[in-house]
């Protein structure tokens, strides 16, 4: 394996340490600056996306630890794998809620911020479990640019090595 080079290593630890912060900064804003109501719809669909984002932050640390290692993959892959089915049974029970928000009439702030935070977290786990969908990066853009697909997510592809 070869040496990373400090600018990955750098990133990888900018990426889980922003994944954490976002997690109160998210949380703060919606709650406490733009007063999101405490409704069952906008609590689930708020947890789901921290749920995600912590999750990403550990494995964007657990990456940056694999490549300073040298290890072939990172640790805790088999926590990922459960957790990869484990979200989907939580993405589906945040639709129930806010499903159940919309039919029993919740409208409004009440329910559409709920909604936003659900799509978000489903994104988000797609990002991290299958696809990349972020493409923050010249490298990101201009592979997207030459290939004309998504590819792979790097926690799917840890996922996918078998050692």
């Amino acid at each position: 394996m070869a040496s990373p080079t400090v600018p990955v290593l750098r990133r990888l630890r900018t990426l889980a340490i922003l994944e954490w912060v976002n997690i109160p900064l998210i949380s703060w804003v919606l709650v406490g600056v733009l007063g999101m109501p405490p409704t069952p719809a906008n609590l689930t669909g708020l947890l789901l996306v921290l749920v995600v984002l912590a999750e990403g932050g550990a494995y964007w640390w657990l990456k940056f630890a694999q490549l300073t290692s040298r290890s072939p993959v990172p640790r805790g892959m088999g926590a990922y794998r459960v957790l990869a089915r484990v979200n989907l049974a939580l993405l589906a029970g945040g639709a129930v809620v806010v499903g159940a928000s919309l039919a029993g009439g919740a409208s409004g702030a009440r329910v559409w911020p709920g909604l936003a935070l659900w799509v978000f977290a489903v994104l988000e786990h797609v990002n991290y479990f299958h696809v990349q969908l972020m493409h923050d990066t010249r490298a990101d853009l201009a592979r997207l640019v030459r290939t004309r697909r998504l590819h792979r997510s790097h926690l799917a592809r840890d996922l996918a090595r078998r050692i």
